[in-house]
């Protein structure tokens, strides 16, 4: 019993450490006054699976992620609606130089890992190593309260699409490319990114600058 606390304490002196080696990410206030209008973004809307290996400025970092699930009310209530408004989306941000939590209350990218994880969320799909920013959308199901197991994944699924066409809008409206993927590695992610058993990773975004040296795969 005690070598396996003792293994325990390692890991987890390792996993703080690792976080620690991280800044936190202050993100800017969002520029509301950008994009094509609603009619425009979705007669524009596609998904691409081509990325420029292009780093998104902080700018544009901070208006995707408060497009995505911020905060656009005094109550904190969201800009991505939630099943009775139990808020059990978290936007995990996977980049080459770590993985983060998007933490809308005060928009801010908390540091989970250090490390570069987005062939993860790529799996076999290599192309999508390329995005600089992968959006990890996971319900934690344990904010359901009243439900059963069935209803919370629905519930958590639905509210996952959400977030996942606000990105779709953002990137159409602001020029930038992404599409709405289920495939990954849930397993390692919810093991490099320490999620619980409720935490369910639903969908990934993986988002970028256009690629213009190739034609994008547009459906």
């Amino acid at each position: 019993m005690r070598s396996i606390l003792f293994l325990a304490n390692i890991f987890l002196f390792a996993t703080v450490v690792n976080a620690q080696s991280l800044d936190t990410i202050k993100l800017n206030e969002p520029s509301k006054e950008r994009g094509s209008n609603i009619m425009e973004a979705l007669a524009n809307r596609h998904s691409t699976r081509e990325f420029s290996p292009e780093k998104l400025n902080l700018q544009d970092l901070s208006d995707l992620l408060w497009a995505a699930d911020g905060v656009n009310r005094p109550d904190g209530r969201r800009t991505a609606a939630t099943a009775r408004n139990n808020q059990d989306i978290d936007v995990y941000v996977i980049m080459e130089e770590g993985a983060y939590l998007y933490d809308a209350k005060v928009h801010e990218l908390q540091p989970v890992a250090e490390g570069d994880y987005r062939n993860l969320i790529a799996d076999t799909q290599a192309s999508i190593q390329e995005a600089p920013v992968c959006l990890l959308i996971v319900s934690d199901l344990s904010r359901f309260t009243g439900a059963n197991e069935d209803v919370q994944k629905q519930w958590g699924a639905i509210d996952a699409g959400i977030v996942s066409q606000n990105i779709m809008l953002f990137a159409s409206a602001c020029g930038f490319v992404t599409v709405p993927r289920a495939y990954m590695k849930k397993d390692e992610l919810k093991e490099v990114l320490h999620l619980s058993d409720t935490q369910v990773p639903m969908l990934n975004n993986p988002v970028g600058y256009p690629k213009t040296d190739l034609a994008n795969s547009i459906f």
